[in-house]
């Protein structure tokens, strides 16, 4: 397995090894911050070894011209940081080095800042109709190529083909309704009490904005947020999570092809100045919006690094689901759901659950059933056709799951499944694991694993779960099942979070607000108010 820590005898950049990098969804920062995972430019043989993989890669897909190892600023794929160094995106299925792109600075996303900037006032004019066109255009090449935009997914981040084959579809349907939404960004007539005057509001794009997006959806994170910010008028700068940004380059060729004009699009690939050009996106004045997925903890930061520039900020942070099984549910619907929103993308995903409260009375037959489940999952690299589940994105992720199953185990839960590691595999790989007789001592309580770890805990009332279940900073989203209508309606008013599954464990979708309260973020993305991030109120009176 070819480690970046083996990089370092003869380099003159910093090196360091691939494990070491943060597990935090956008792969933003690192706390502590650790050293640079770079390749300088004189180091042609890894290079060419990177060189040699993307050519591999390339004549797996049907349209090679997908995989290009660049970032994008003014309509042109840039291949070279203006600092030489690159950095490597690894195949986590393997450990294995699959390509390298340039490590973009301040200097790039300063041009690509500008670029945008000078786009703006052209874009921002266009009508509704010209800028639906071009993201229907966008959307049907996605889906005409979706094959080989799943490929690029299941390489760079590991999620087993068909889940990828899923989120391309997934992230198109924002393109196909964000281009039906512009034709619908409409203001209001204001009734006015002044019989000389006539009042209305309408609507404005805020200007050229940063985009920041994590590793898990590579592909749909990309087209949500890029779909609203387009379809009003805005123009964007974008900075991909370092571990997966092969799946934004494809999207940038697919929406050059699909008729974005010049500038209004950029990419900054990058992996040792991302805290460095996030800082730069949220500080600077030609800046008017920022959009991040990622983790709480960075998104506290861009929030407070956008404060001096006063600019709108859209976050969609970390979660701590709670999964509620009340007595009268139905256990096997319950258990499919479980299956669903728990090991999704090997529980990497922001609205996984991550804490399980079953009532007492079926506790013991729900574990029972899940675990029957759960046994049957084949884990394996996502290009194997019975790959139920892949890797985890890398060795620090292994390390936290592996962390919180010790940690339970040790405050005396007990293990129905999974939990055992293979020793033969070169991946980053936990077993799916389910766990019982939780309780509020361990880790998996309080912190968001993102992995495949399912913890059971018991109540008896509705009362105390509800405690239990809104005992959090976080509140994205939260999941129960009963079959009492009252019930149902209580619990879910009464849920602290954005987004509510009520006997169901799928509750994404393009047509419906996403986004959570308290520490879990601000803002909704999707939907028609999926728009109001990139917009902006101007109220005008006309005397007549």
């Amino acid at each position: 397995m070819l480690r970046r820590g083996l990089l370092t005898k003869g380099l003159n950049s910093t090196t360091t090894p691939l494990a070491t990098r943060r597990t935090s969804r956008a792969a933003l920062f690192s706390f502590p911050r650790v050293p640079l995972l770079s390749i300088s430019s004189q180091t042609p043989r890894f290079l060419s070894s990177a060189a040699n993989s993307l050519t591999h890669l390339k004549s797996q897909l049907s349209d090679p011209t997908l995989i290009t190892a660049a970032g994008f600023i003014d309509n042109e794929f840039i291949a070279t940081s203006n600092s030489g160094k690159h950095f490597a995106v690894y195949d986590p299925a393997k450990g294995t080095q699959i390509a390298h792109l340039p490590d973009m600075g301040i200097e790039e996303t300063e041009r690509a800042i500008q670029s945008a900037k000078k786009a703006f006032p052209a874009w921002s004019q266009t009508t509704a109709k010209e800028r639906s066109t071009i993201l229907r255009t966008w959307y049907n090449l996605i889906l005409e190529n979706e094959q080989d935009l799943a490929k690029i997914i299941t390489w760079e981040n590991g999620k087993p083909l068909a889940d990828a084959l899923g989120e391309v579809r997934y992230g198109a349907s924002f393109f196909e309704w964000f281009s039906e939404e512009a034709k619908r960004l409409y203001g209001e007539v204001i009734p006015s009490p002044n019989r000389q005057q006539r009042m209305i509001a309408i609507r404005q794009p805020l200007g050229v904005v940063g985009i920041i997006t994590p590793w898990n959806f590579p592909n749909a994170m990309i087209t949500r947020k890029l779909g609203a910010a387009l379809a009003v008028g805005c123009t964007v700068v974008a900075k991909p999570a370092s571990e997966t940004p092969l799946s934004a380059v494809a999207l940038y060729e697919l929406g050059r092809r699909a008729g974005v004009p010049k500038g209004v699009i950029g990419l900054v690939t990058t992996h040792h100045d991302t805290k460095a050009i996030g800082k730069h996106l949220c500080e600077s004045q030609d800046i008017s919006g920022i959009s991040f997925t990622g983790s709480t903890a960075v998104g506290k930061l861009l929030l407070k690094q956008s404060a001096d520039t006063v600019k709108k900020v859209s976050l969609e942070l970390g979660g701590n689901a709670a999964f509620i099984v009340f007595e009268d549910a139905d256990i096997d619907k319950a258990v499919d759901a479980a299956v669903l929103a728990k090991f999704r993308s090997s529980g990497q995903t922001c609205i996984c659950v991550n804490r399980f409260y079953v009532h007492s009375s079926i506790k013991d037959v729900f574990g029972e059933r899940l675990r029957e489940k759960v046994e049957k999952f084949r884990v394996g690299s996502g290009m194997e056709a019975d790959t139920t589940h892949g890797p985890l994105i890398n060795k620090a992720s292994v390390e936290k799951v592996r962390s919180h199953v010790h940690d339970a185990l040790d405050h005396g839960a007990k293990l129905l499944v999974g939990g055992k590691e293979s020793e033969n595999t070169h991946g980053y790989f936990y077993p799916p694991t389910v766990l019982t007789d939780m309780n509020d001592n361990m880790r998996i309580a309080t912190e968001e694993t993102f992995g495949p770890v399912a913890g059971i805990f018991s109540f008896d009332t509705e009362e105390e779960v509800l405690k239990h279940a809104n005992n959090t900073r976080f509140g994205l989203a939260g999941y129960f099942f009963s079959k009492d209508v009252s019930r149902c309606w209580r619990v879910a008013e009464s849920l602290q979070v954005g987004m509510v599954g009520v006997n169901t464990g799928a509750i994404s979708s393009e047509v419906a607000p996403f986004g959570g309260v308290k520490e879990s973020g601000i803002g909704r993305e999707g939907a028609r108010q999926g728009l109001d991030e990139y917009t902006q109120y101007k109220y005008i009176n006309m005397a007549i």
